[in-house]
């Protein structure tokens, strides 16, 4: 069951989480507002109530996870969002990270390619107080071709390469930030698309994340 109620208590972990994640190197204000308004706990199980508001990754089911709150962090502030912006998110998981960047006033396109993660976020009550993110059920490697292009991409997931049909859907000056690698620890990049198509890439710290997968799994 998920909680509903957002304690004095509750906010005062959210406080030093910020502290944590802004000890580890994340200084973008905005950013950091966005971890200090949402309740974390909100996305997991009541069961993890008292363990929410530390600054590690926990299981969601279906072989996923809640990012990390840097991780989140890490990868919102590479994207440098701005008001408005088009941001195409592949891996919705819990929704954590798709609510930081309506946080940040992005309109978000969110897929996710496990229908119970899916469903799960279609009954979940607070993520009605943010109508700028929509929900799509589907194969991150095909993005969202409709409704390109987008100002910016973020995968939170670890792709082998850069996919191509996503770097089509961006639009020129569009970046993606992406964990690339196939093993068990991947090199955070950032994609910037040039005039006539170019990739600009910049090479940032090691990760871990779960493995991106071709395919919807129903």
């Amino acid at each position: 069951m998920r909680p509903i109620e957002d304690t004095y208590r509750h906010k005062g972990l959210r406080k030093k989480l910020v502290e944590v994640v802004r000890g580890k190197g994340i200084t973008n204000e905005d950013v950091l507002n966005a971890i200090n308004n949402i309740p974390r706990h909100f996305f997991l199980d009541s069961a993890f109530d008292e363990l929410a508001y530390e600054d590690r990754a926990f299981p969601i089911g279906e072989g996923q996870t809640i990012s990390q709150p840097y991780t989140v962090a890490y990868q919102s502030q590479l994207l440098e969002i701005k008001k408005f912006e088009k941001i195409l998110e592949i891996g919705t998981g819990s929704a954590y990270q798709a609510v930081v960047l309506a946080e940040l006033g992005a309109q978000v396109y969110t897929i996710e390619r496990q229908k119970k993660l899916f469903e799960a976020n279609k009954g979940f009550a607070f993520l009605k107080k943010y109508p700028t993110i929509k929900f799509f059920y589907g194969d991150g490697y095909e993005g969202l071709p409709t409704f390109a292009p987008f100002d910016k991409v973020i995968i939170t997931a670890a792709a082998p390469d850069i996919p191509v049909k996503l770097i089509d859907q961006l639009k020129t000056g569009g970046m993606m930030v992406i964990p690339v690698g196939a093993g068990e620890v991947q090199l955070m990049k950032r994609i910037t698309k040039l005039e006539g198509g170019a990739l600009k890439e910049e090479v940032f710290d090691r990760f871990s994340f779960v493995p991106m997968i071709e395919g919807k799994n129903s």
